[in-house]
């Protein structure tokens, strides 16, 4: 599927949204697609580390591609409408939701409304120093669709999601970085290539470490400490029993690089 890219190297799977012409608007295809790509990778050993990225240097993604869907249609109904995010468009938010990789956004050119959603969803985030971001849907007189309401405010704390969210404000690079909503910046000649090095370099530690150690940090961020105890007490134990744990301590006592089991 031409609109939508899927490559694997290096243990590093990318998933590009190619439409530059249409600043890499989705469709309800590209949707579906990109939901199945990410349930692919879960399942796939050889898939580590997942990068999310736009085709070109103009656009991350500009959200949802009005004119492939219903949704300018007047007489839709309510539930018409309400079924058109949570059937299709949310695929995308189960989908990562249920990835137990690390999930890495590429924001190489603007992303707006579902457009920035799609980035906020991911675990981590670079951004071209040439890029910016906005909610927008306020300028619109919608509401977040994609999870921005919910992902914006355990990012940057509530009162600045609110201001972003109720203004549709634009912020450029630096800014996001300076309120957490990036991790990283680089150049935009350097993105795709400082984004692939980051996640390589995830990809390298023992898989069954990094997916343990995601599954905590969001477990942990949603319930109470003697909860998270217990569940790391539990991840721990079966960490410590890999092949992998035994060979990065043994190549730390040999002071040699670690050969994990399917690299």
């Amino acid at each position: 599927m031409d609109d939508l890219l899927w490559s694997v190297e290096d243990g590093v799977g990318t998933i590009t949204l190619n439409r530059p012409e249409a600043r890499n608007a989705f469709t309800f295809d590209m949707i579906r697609r990109w939901a199945d790509l990410l349930r692919q990778a879960k399942n796939d050993d050889q898939v580590r580390v997942v990068v999310l990225t736009g085709a070109g240097d103009k656009a991350f993604c500009s959200g949802v591609d009005l004119s492939s869907i219903s949704n300018a249609n007047p007489d839709l109904t309510p539930l018409q409408r309400k079924s058109q995010l949570h059937d299709e468009v949310h695929q995308v938010a189960h989908a990562v939701a249920d990835l137990d990789k690390p999930l890495i956004a590429a924001i190489n050119g603007v992303a707006v409304g579902a457009g920035l959603d799609m980035a906020l969803m991911c675990d981590m985030r670079i951004m071209s120093t040439e890029a910016r971001v906005s909610e927008g849907y306020v300028r619109v007189g919608l509401t977040p669709g994609d999870g921005g309401a919910y992902y914006l405010p355990r990012l940057v704390g509530t009162a600045k999601a609110l201001e972003l969210l109720l203004t549709g404000d634009f912020i450029d690079a630096p800014e996001a970085l300076r309120i957490g909503l990036v991790n990283r910046l680089a150049e935009p000649a350097e993105l795709q290539a400082k984004a692939a090095e980051f996640a390589r370099a995830i990809a390298a530690h023992p898989p069954v470490s990094v997916r343990m150690i995601k599954r905590a940090t969001y477990q942990s961020a949603n319930t109470d400490l003697r909860t998270a105890l217990d569940l790391i007490s539990s991840h721990f134990a079966v960490v410590a029993a890999t092949e992998d744990a035994a060979e990065a301590l043994a190549a730390m006592k040999e002071k040699r690089e670690p050969r994990y089991a399917g690299r």
